[in-house]
């Protein structure tokens, strides 16, 4: 229980001390890429405190331009070892819940990310028109297409289907991130933290022109990431 006490304190620390220049760098970066990167140091600085190592395969598939990155969900440690490791501009799909969370919400706001109410169609389009903003200023989103971690670690399927609406709209590329070893390190309905590695695989981009459906679309990207799992 160590390391969970130890991971615990250490990120709250740094969304403490860290909240406040994210406030008043957002005032003066409406794009929020320097929030962005101080988040990218609270997710390096939580992995380090729980003594978390993270590697990252298929850098030399990350495309030039904006992208929709879409990644299986495991632990609350995919979100660290994505947003720490990926070194990419990209914003977040947060479900509206984590923006009550006390700074960390202020925080996720001013860092550009993108609230999605689940139990509101009419603001879960917003939310989508909002990402295909962001798309179309060059800043891609990660979206985690299960719309939350797996009970057992497995890759769940069917997708939620809002994203894929979203890089058929954008006509941008999906990008599959297959993450393993996140759910040894920290299962979904535990506090238990065991040091471990995690390792970010990311696939070849998804071309979207000419598609017009969402579910072959998502069945590509599901056989993708899978693949991912293949390989390890």
């Amino acid at each position: 229980m160590f390391l969970s006490a130890a991971a615990f304190l250490g990120t709250s620390l740094y969304i403490l001390i860290v909240v406040w220049p994210v406030i008043i760098i957002s005032w003066f970066d409406p794009k929020a890429d320097i929030p962005h990167i101080l988040a990218r140091y609270w997710a390096r600085w939580t992995l380090f405190c729980a003594n978390v190592k993270v590697s990252v395969e298929g850098t030399e598939n990350i495309p030039a331009g904006p992208a929709v990155y879409m990644s299986n969900h495991a632990s609350n440690f995919d979100v660290f070892a994505l947003l720490g490791h990926l070194d990419i501009q990209f914003r977040w799909t947060v479900k509206k819940e984590l923006f009550r969370i006390p700074l960390l919400g202020v925080g996720m706001k001013k860092c550009g990310y993108i609230m999605v109410d689940r139990g509101n169609h009419e603001r879960a389009l917003e939310s989508m028109r909002i990402a295909a903003e962001k798309i179309s200023s060059g800043t891609s989103v990660m979206i985690f297409p299960e719309g939350t971690r797996s009970d057992d670690g497995k890759l769940k399927f069917p997708f939620k289907k809002g994203g894929f609406h979203l890089a058929l709209a954008s006509k941008c590329p999906v990008v599959p991130i297959t993450v393993t070893g996140s759910f040894a390190v920290l299962p979904k309905h535990s506090i238990k933290v065991t040091p471990g590695t995690i390792t970010v695989r990311i696939g070849k981009p998804i071309d979207t022109s000419g598609m017009k459906d969402v579910m072959p679309l998502m069945e590509t990207v599901y056989e993708a990431i899978k693949k991912g799992f293949d390989n390890q």
